[in-house]
């Protein structure tokens, strides 16, 4: 997961990826989704001591089942 400047009022600025994805994958707008960050949430609570982290934070797994890690990016 990754912090970027939203993109409207509506917008966290939260993406998610599983960290599989092919660069033609994400090239294809019609392979994503606009959620609630609540849904995702949901999905993963893990993620939700995160969800104030500023602009530019990063976060991933080494595993499926290990812990998020934090990488503090640029905005």
């Amino acid at each position: 997961m990754s912090r970027e400047r939203p993109d409207g009022d509506w917008d966290s600025g939260w993406r998610f990826f599983s960290g599989l994805e092919s660069e033609e994958y994400t090239n294809d707008p019609g392979n994503f989704a606009i959620d609630d960050v609540n849904t995702v949430a949901n999905y993963d609570p893990e993620i939700i001591p995160w969800l104030d982290s500023p602009v530019g934070s990063a976060f991933a797994r080494e595993g499926r089942s290990e812990p998020l890690v934090a990488e503090v990016r640029r905005a």
